[in-house]
C-alpha cells in the first residue's frame, strides 16, 4: 500500500470518529497533527535524488475507459501535499468551536483537507477532478451554515460560479481524452504528457480554451473572479484559510500538470493576447478595487484574486522561469493568505467588526497581534526575505524573456509586466494602509479591554510565517523540488 493513502484516509477516519461522538475539536486537532507527521514520514521515505513520481499505487476502476485510482507524488505534488497538511493544522488550531453543530463543522474542515490531498497526489485526471469536487461540498456548507454577513448569498454565488467552472473543465477533460489516439486513450496524466511529447496527438484549440478557462474560473481568473472576495469575507476563518490557501490552488496546479506539458507553444502564442489582457485585469484592475475596500476581509479576498494574476502570468510566459515562478507562487501565496485570514478571523472574534473606520490603535493593546500581522502584510507585499519575493521575481524574469509582436517598442508581455510591477506598488498601498488603520493612530475606548491573540492562533501563524521566511531565504531548496516537474513540450 502507498503511504499517499494516509493523508486521504486519515481525515476521513477522523471525520467518522467525530460523527460517532468524540470531541470534535480535539479529534480534528489530533487528526491534523497526525496528518502532518505522516507527511514528514513520506518526505523521509522519498528519494529526492531520483525524483519523479514515487509511492505509486494503482487500482483499475473502469479499465475500458482507462480510468484507475492511481496515486503518486513527485516534487510538485509533495510540495502541495505539504501545503495542505500544514494549512489544515493551522486552520484547526485557530478554529473556534461553534455553538451550532460543532461536529459537522470540524468534520467539514477535515473533508476539505482529504479532498485537496487526494487531488494533489492523484495521477489519474478523473480522480484528480473528483477529489476537488468532493472538497467543494464541505466548503459550501461551511460558508452557508457557519459563515457571517450575507452568508447564504455568498454560498450560492460560489456554488454557481464553481459549478460552472467545473462543468467547463469537465468538457475540457473529455475533449482531451477524445483527442488521444484511439488505442491509447487514458486519464493517466503521465501518459498523456508522454504522448504529447512524442507528437502522438495535437489537441484542438477548443480543448485548450476549455481546460484553461475551466481551471481559470476555479482560480478566480478575471472577469470570473467576483465569487471569491464575497465568499472569503463570509466564510469562517478556517474555511477561508483552507480554500484560499489550498483548494484554490487546484486550478493552477491543474494547468501546470495538464496544460503546460500537453499543448505546443504555438497554441499559447495564438491565445496569449487574450489571456494577457485578462491577467492584466487580475493584477491591475482588481488591485485598484482592493485599494477601494473599507473592510479587512473584503480587502484580503480581493488581494487573493489579484495575486493569482501573477501565477497566471508566469504560466502564460510559457518558459521555465515563468513556470517556476507560478509553482513557487502556489506555495508562497498559500502560506501567506492562510496567515492573513487566520489573523482576520481572530480580529473578527474579538471586535465583531472589520471596518477600518471602527478600528485603530490596536498595536498598543495587542502587540503580538500587531507584530504577526505586520510580518504577514510584508510577506503579502513581497518583501525580500519572504517567499513571495522569490516567486514574483521568477515571474517577472520569465515574463520579460517571453517573446511576441512589438507594440511601441515593447511586446505585449512586457506591457503587462509593467502593470504587474505597478501591482506590487498597489499591494504595498493597500496592505500598509490596512495596517495603519487597524493598529496605529488613536484607539477607540470600546477596545480598551481587548484581549491579546491566543496561543494556538499565535503558534499557527508563527509557523506559517517561519516557513515563508525559510522559502524566502532559501528558494533553491523549494525550486529543486518544483523545477524538474514543470515540463514544456
Amino acid at each position: 500500500m502507498s503511504p499517499l493513502l494516509l493523508p486521504i484516509v486519515l481525515p476521513v477516519v477522523g471525520t467518522l470518529f467525530i460523527l460517532a461522538g468524540s470531541n470534535p475539536r480535539k479529534t480534528a486537532l489530533g487528526t491534523a497533527a497526525l496528518n502532518l507527521l505522516g507527511f514528514v514520514a513520506i518526505c523521509g521515505m522519498y528519494d529526492f535524488r531520483a525524483g519523479g513520481h514515487q509511492f505509486l499505487f494503482s487500482a483499475p476502476v473502469i479499465p475500458q475507459l482507462g480510468v484507475s485510482f492511481t496515486l503518486g507524488a513527485d516534487g510538485l505534488a509533495l510540495a502541495m501535499l505539504g501545503l495542505t497538511t500544514i494549512v489544515t493544522l493551522a486552520a484547526v488550531l485557530v478554529a473556534r468551536t461553534p455553538a451550532k453543530m460543532p461536529g459537522a463543522y470540524f468534520a467539514s474542515l477535515l473533508l476539505i483537507s482529504a479532498g485537496a490531498a487526494g487531488a494533489f497526489v492523484s495521477v489519474d485526471a478523473f480522480f484528480f477532478y473528483m477529489f476537488h469536487e468532493l472538497a467543494l461540498i464541505p466548503t459550501f456548507l461551511l460558508i452557508g451554515i457557519w459563515g457571517s454577513g450575507d452568508r447564504q448569498q455568498a454560498a450560492w454565488k460560489i456554488t454557481i460560479y464553481l459549478a460552472f467552472g467545473s462543468f467547463v473543465l469537465l468538457l475540457g477533460l473529455i475533449g482531451l481524452y477524445l483527442s488521444l489516439p484511439a488505442g491509447a486513450r487514458t486519464f493517466d496524466m503521465r501518459e498523456i504528457a508522454s504522448l504529447a511529447e512524442i507528437g502522438a496527438f495535437v489537441p484542438h484549440d477548443s480543448v485548450f480554451l476549455l481546460l484553461f478557462f475551466g481551471f481559470g474560473i476555479l482560480v478566480s481568473l478575471f472577469p470570473f473572479h467576483t465569487w471569491a472576495p464575497q465568499a472569503y469575507a463570509s466564510a469562517p476563518a478556517p474555511a477561508a484559510m483552507l480554500h484560499a490557501g489550498v483548494l484554490k490552488k487546484f486550478g493552477l496546479y491543474g494547468i501546470l500538470r495538464l496544460v503546460s506539458p500537453v499543448f505546443p507553444e504555438f497554441l499559447i502564442d495564438r491565445w496569449s493576447p487574450l489571456l494577457l489582457v485578462l491577467i492584466a485585469g487580475n493584477i491591475f484592475y482588481v488591485g485598484l478595487v482592493t485599494i477601494g475596500q473599507r473592510k479587512l476581509d473584503l480587502m484580503l479576498g480581493n488581494s487573493s484574486v489579484m495575486h493569482m494574476g501573477y501565477a497566471f502570468l508566469g504560466i502564460v510566459a510559457w518558459n521555465q522561469l515563468g513556470l517556476n515562478g507560478a509553482a513557487f507562487t502556489l506555495i508562497a501565496h498559500g502560506l501567506t493568505i492562510a496567515a492573513l485570514f487566520a489573523l482576520c478571523g481572530e480580529l473578527r472574534e474579538r471586535t465583531t467588526t472589520l471596518d477600518f473606520n471602527d478600528l485603530g490603535g490596536l498595536a498598543g493593546k495587542m502587540p503580538s497581534f500587531g507584530l504577526l500581522f505586520g510580518f504577514a502584510a510584508m510577506a503579502s507585499v513581497g518583501l525580500p526575505g519572504f517567499a513571495g519575493f522569490a516567486a514574483e521575481l521568477l515571474v517577472f524574469f520569465g515574463t520579460a524573456a517571453a517573446g511576441g509582436a512589438d507594440f511601441a517598442g515593447l511586446n505585449l508581455y512586457q506591457i503587462v509586466l509593467v502593470l504587474a510591477v505597478w501591482g506590487v506598488v498597489i499591494s504595498a498601498v493597500y496592505m500598509l494602509r490596512a495596517y495603519r488603520k487597524v493598529f496605529l493612530g488613536e484607539m477607540p475606548e470600546r477596545w480598551a479591554g481587548l484581549p491579546e491573540i491566543g496561543v494556538p492562533a499565535r503558534v499557527a501563524v508563527t509557523v506559517l510565517l517561519a516557513l515563508l521566511m525559510v522559502a524566502g531565504f532559501w528558494p533553491s531548496g523549494l525550486l529543486s523540488l518544483l523545477s524538474p516537474c514543470l515540463m514544456l513540450p
